[in-house]
């Protein structure tokens, strides 16, 4: 295929987004709809048959809500248990006495990190959540001044650092050293977290002020309760609650990576820890404990607190078929052969294997959508480039998947879970998230380059 051949799938892709942008921004109409709409408006342009266009669609969404719907419903039930015991406004107000209204920010970053390093980005995501929101209603701040610094550090670790299924999954296929991958993955995921969390802050705050002007609106998480502190929960049983799957997850990745070590055979040990350590367990399990110590301990009625279940789920419907709706725009994309597309314009680069990993990964990311998928298709398009190279493969590794980051916008599901998480407006999106995430990718790539040359 010549050039122009391969440039003209991603030409249906530039203009199915700008037709998107315009059914929602202009035309209002509602944004799961528009997905699905585009996304059959796409596959009839990239020439797909007509009888495997609606299993595509199927497929998309079945790929996208079967992989996070069970995460997404036990994370919010988990998440509304806690806040409607007391339990978030006890952590809340216990980090902002201890590290201050001017430090809270860093305490986000760094609570972010340390969860985001053991957890999936959408668990941490409705986890955090909750605290986050009580945290901005006790301070009178926007919840975006501290939701851009969480997802920062969430999308940070989620895109360099084992063992998250990107970096892990790519430094199998080069055949890489995890254990340097996670090395190098927080030397250069630290100072990106700082940057791109609250320094870019302050910068989308003059980019769109009104985004930042919402203190109380956050559909995602329901109504809260205010409640008197002496009310509420103490804050070790809160906290133990809140962040039980993050506990269980990193016992099973350290046993994981111990027996990867020692080339420990699995046995009915390692299995049950295993699935325990599953993030659908493991939130069930926590689910399960929640209604004990923010529930039953505390005296309050089953009834009560399986009404605060429901009233989660509720919440989060819509969000969850938008979700799903851009998993549908992703898969047709993908059966529609733009990957494909995206590989031959690279085949025959002659570019350092580093940069050329960030960009096949960056070009993937912006075409399909999916951050692990981009990153995945990339690892099999660059390893036959690397013969004969001696680049560093741990690297190598990071740059695919800071490629793998940028510019999350209509197609990615990250793109409409921050978008409906914070009640933003299109543009707000793409000035704070969109613009978040390439900040990232490019810092990492940034950080790699230095790096490689000192090791």
């Amino acid at each position: 295929m010549s050039f122009t051949d391969n440039l003209f799938p991603l030409l249906i892709v530039a203009l199915g987004v700008i037709v998107l942008l315009f059914l929602i921004m202009k035309l209002h109409l509602n944004t799961f709809i528009s997905l699905v709409v585009v996304a059959f408006l796409v596959a009839l342009a990239l020439g797909m048959p007509l009888n495997e266009i609606v299993s595509s669609i199927k497929a998309g969404m079945g790929g996208t809500l079967g992989s996070i719907a069970l995460i997404f419903g036990f994370g919010a039930i988990l998440g509304k248990l806690v806040s409607d015991a007391g339990g978030a406004q006890r952590i809340a107000m216990t980090l902002i006495h201890r590290f201050g209204e001017k430090n809270i920010s860093w305490a986000v970053v760094i609570a972010s990190f340390i969860i985001g390093i053991a957890l999936f980005f959408e668990v941490g995501l409705v986890l955090l959540i909750p605290i986050i929101y009580q945290i901005a209603k006790q301070l009178r701040v926007s919840i975006l001044y501290l939701g851009i610094p969480m997802a920062a550090s969430l999308s940070v670790t989620h895109g360099f650092l084992p063992p998250h299924p990107g970096p892990t999954v790519i430094a199998q296929q080069y055949e890489a050293n995890i254990g340097m991958v996670l090395l190098y993955g927080l030397i250069i995921a630290i100072p990106t977290v700082m940057i791109a969390g609250p320094l870019f802050t302050s910068l989308a705050k003059k980019l769109v002020p009104d985004a930042f002007l919402k203190t109380g609106s956050v559909d995602s998480v329901g109504e809260v309760k205010d409640f008197k502190l002496e009310e509420t929960p103490g804050f070790g049983i809160s906290v133990m609650t809140a962040l039980f799957p993050v506990i269980l997850m990193a016992i099973a990745t350290i046993i994981q990576l111990l027996q990867d070590i020692w080339k420990l055979s699995d046995n009915i040990l390692f299995d049950i820890i295993q699935l325990i350590g599953e993030p659908t367990t493991a939130l069930l399990i926590s689910v399960l404990i929640a209604v004990y110590t923010m529930g039953i301990a505390r005296r309050i009625p089953m009834k009560q607190v399986m009404n605060s279940a429901e009233e989660s789920i509720r919440s989060i419907g819509m969000m969850l078929l938008i979700i799903g709706g851009g998993g549908v725009f992703k898969q047709v994309l993908i059966d529609g052969g733009v990957g494909d597309a995206v590989a031959n314009i690279f085949s025959d680069s002659s570019i350092s294997p580093i940069l050329l990993a960030w960009m096949i990964a960056a070009v993937l990311r912006i075409a399909l959508g999916s951050a692990t998928v981009a990153a995945l298709t990339t690892a099999g398009l660059v390893i036959p480039l690397m013969q004969g190279s001696d680049v560093n493969l741990a690297l190598m590794v990071l740059s695919t998947g800071a490629g793998s980051l940028i510019a999350s916008h209509v197609n990615d599901a990250g793109f409409w879970m921050f978008k409906e998480f914070f009640g933003l407006t299109m543009k707000e999106t793409f000035s704070t998230w969109t613009l978040l995430e390439t900040i990232i990718s490019i810092l990492g790539l940034g950080f790699i380059l230095l790096l490689s040359i000192f090791v």
